[in-house]
């Protein structure tokens, strides 16, 4: 194979890599998001308010899996916690991706400022039930972070192979699936 089309093939099979990466990312936390939204429109519905915020719900999961993405390319909270047990590096990712996240929500807060011409300071109050939602809601989208890095962390010792053979065929087949 000549030097450039083996090149090209080398970057036509990383973007598929990182095309599945984000794929399962979005899904992940689609998943996540879109269950959060119906308990809030659940909860909101018994005090007769309505509200229908799904598109929302995937816009944030396709942006939130983007900056991960972007986050384990610059090797957010790797070097720190890799050698040592899987629950420290775990926890450490995902303070380390809680960081990311809530920075996600200062800038989505800001841009929200900008196009409904609010103040700033207005988007940002901590007191009060708007203030109160908001930490809930980061809260929740950095717990949810954590049975993602587990498996994105036994994916990294396991092998990723190993780890999707064990999931989607079971522990025979993956034996048989899965040279060693």
């Amino acid at each position: 194979m000549p030097p450039d089309s083996a090149k090209r093939a080398h970057l036509r099979q990383r973007l598929v890599e990182e095309m599945e990466r984000y794929i399962v990312t979005v899904l992940f936390l689609s998943a996540f998001f879109v269950s959060f939204t119906t308990y809030r429109r659940l909860v909101l519905a018994e005090y007769h308010i309505g509200t229908f915020e799904y598109g929302w719900a995937v816009i944030k999961a396709l942006i939130l899996a983007k900056v991960i993405l972007i986050g384990e390319a610059l090797h957010v909270g790797e070097k720190a916690f890799r050698d040592r047990p899987l629950l420290l590096t775990i926890f450490w990712k995902t303070l380390a991706f809680g960081v990311f996240i809530a920075l996600f929500v200062v800038i989505e807060h800001s841009v929200a400022a900008a196009i409904h011409h609010r103040p700033l300071a207005a988007e940002f109050q901590f007191g009060g039930a708007q203030g109160d939602e908001l930490l809930a809601r980061l809260q929740l989208e950095i717990v949810a972070l954590v049975p993602f890095f587990a498996f994105r962390e036994l994916g990294r010792v396991l092998g990723e192979k190993e780890l999707n053979a064990l999931f989607l065929h079971g522990p025979r087949a993956a034996a048989r699936l899965v040279p060693k």
